[in-house]
């Protein structure tokens, strides 16, 4: 397996070490974080291929680090002459007796482990070349990766033979996966496993028939005749149009898989992604000791999602599968314990979560973990109403919506806060909670998160008037019977029918307050707990 990924001056990781466990490994972060870079870093490093193609071949300076490239620009039109800035990936891997030959300290940590290692670097050969394109420094815009050297080898210092790789990896992109490929091998899988020999021979025969039979038809007839006459003078031989009943040309290249008698690759796209990464996932578990799948949600229902997860789940076998994904329902329903958040220099994990915690998100797999996961700053609601007050109040404070400042308003129920506050402590996020009192602040609200607000990034703001035990009568305290009647719109001439009211509408009165034109007095805990994301 693989242990970590050191990834040097590589795309937009200067630095990093990114660690893997065995088994089933998640790779979550914001747009541009880098999660298919990792992916992509590992196949290279283990085939020392990049789209197909050896690394030489697509190798640029766009695969420098832009800020590492730009400081060397700046070095170089400073007169320093420079030595351009080197690229390396380095994959770690468990030790193992079967990995013998290639351990050694060859890496950048000097750990005498197996592993390999791909490093471009200004090449020898080329120091002339690189002296007189100093020579112009004005001139110089990028890093001249053309005078590179791709240098891939084992931790033994050994070139690896690529006939004689260890460890084998397979990178399932359903975006990247021809279709035809995908399609023909499910059919040949299903073929394989459901028809024997007699009826594959059959299949044969009766394709043989409707080959030969194609010439026998009348205007395929007069067509070759035609062909024929055009051909006089060109070939003595009798040209004719026929098809190919070669055993390179049978039926299992040309029969097409149908979805409902509709071919496959007219189906729908989330049906093709699904189908292409099982069939993938299928041939490549038996192949390969690591499997890289790149978001698998694309284009996927919740149901259909479902099923590809448990297959996933179930198929990979006793591979390694590391999964990049933007979606919370992977995530819960494979193990949040599996979860790797990617930063600029390595990966933060979800260790010390509680199997209750765990299996609570794996079996309510629709909660949006994700966006406390991804949140700079993150605001935990009992529910709508107290989002939609929240978002409102925080826009008359600071006349900006909470998002624009990375904070995440998410609406919990109130049993599930704790599970919540259970993921943001391993990651250290900052967490605001906004509780009702529930009539008895000490017991119901302090008590309960006491093991949670010992922590300096978490914050617990309630109001501590018993006498208003949720929101409803907390709004109504601080705008008064008259202001919350003309919020609302209505004419109640009592507190209590008033907030029975909003009680009963819970929903539609904290719309009226999100969007009056009428100035609002906010509840002093809501205050606070604005105050407390500045």
């Amino acid at each position: 397996m693989i242990e970590k990924l050191v990834l040097m001056n590589f795309r937009r990781f200067e630095q990093a070490t990114i660690e893997f466990d065995q088994g089933l490994n998640i790779l979550v972060g914001d747009n541009e974080a880098g999660k298919s870079t990792v992916l992509e870093a590992i196949n290279l490093g283990l085939t020392k291929r990049w789209n197909g193609k050896f690394f030489e071949q697509e190798l640029s300076h766009h695969f420098i680090t832009g800020a590492v490239s730009d400081a060397y620009v700046q070095d170089v039109r400073a007169g320093n002459n420079p030595q351009p800035p080197e690229l390396l990936v380095e994959v770690y891997l468990a030790d193992d007796s079967a990995l013998a030959r290639l351990k050694g300290e060859n890496n950048s940590l000097r750990e005498d482990v197996p592993g390999y290692r791909l490093r471009a670097a200004l090449d020898p050969d080329f120091e002339a070349e690189y002296k007189s394109f100093l020579s112009e420094p004005d001139k110089v815009t990028s890093v001249p990766t053309e005078y590179y050297r791709v240098d891939w080898t084992d931790f033994s210092g050994q070139p690896v033979n690529v006939r004689a790789l260890r460890v084998r990896a397979s990178l399932i992109d359903a975006s990247r996966i021809r279709l035809h490929t995908g399609a023909d091998y499910h059919l040949q899988k299903i073929i394989g496993e459901t028809l024997d020999t007699k009826d594959r021979a059959q299949l044969a025969r009766s394709f043989r028939l409707h080959q030969e039979s194609f010439g026998a038809n009348e205007a395929i007839a007069a067509i070759n005749d035609s062909l024929a006459e055009g051909s006089e003078g060109i070939t003595d031989k009798n040209f004719t149009l026929e098809i190919d009943t070669s055993g390179a040309s049978g039926w299992e290249s040309a029969l097409s898989p149908h979805l409902d008698r509709l071919p496959f690759h007219f189906s729908g796209s989330g049906e093709q992604n699904k189908l292409k990464i099982l069939t993938a996932l299928a041939r490549k578990a038996q192949e390969s000791h690591v499997i890289l799948i790149e978001e698998p949600e694309n284009h996927l229902s919740f149901s259909n999602l479902n099923i590809l997860v448990e297959r996933i789940d179930t198929q990979s076998g006793d591979s390694q599968v590391i999964i990049a994904t933007h979606s919370s329902f992977v995530v819960n329903k494979l193990g949040l314990a599996q979860l790797k958040l990617l930063g600029a220099n390595g990966t933060n994990k979800l260790t010390g979560l509680s199997p209750a915690t765990q299996e609570y998100f794996r079996k309510i797999a629709g909660y949006d973990t994700l966006r406390l996961v991804l949140a700079r700053k993150v605001v935990l609601v009992e529910g709508p109403s107290d989002e939609l007050i929240f978002q409102r109040a925080y826009w008359d404070k600071l006349k900006r919506r909470p998002i624009e400042d990375g904070i995440d308003v998410i609406s919990v129920r109130g049993l599930s806060a704790k599970r919540f506050l259970d993921l943001a402590i391993p990651l250290e996020r900052e967490v605001v909670v906004l509780a009702d009192n529930d009539g008895d602040y000490a017991k119901k609200v302090d008590d309960r998160f006491a093991d949670y607000a010992v922590h300096d990034f978490v914050t617990i703001s309630r109001s501590d008037n018993n006498a208003r035990p949720t929101l409803e009568p907390q709004m109504v305290d601080a705008n008064g019977l008259d202001g919350t009647n003309l919020i609302l719109g209505r004419s109640f001439d009592s507190e209590e029918a008033l907030i029975a009211y909003m009680q009963d509408n819970k929903t539609d009165c904290a719309l009226r307050f999100h969007d009056t034109d009428e100035p609002v007095t906010w509840p002093r805990y809501i205050e606070d707990a604005i105050d407390a994301l500045a």
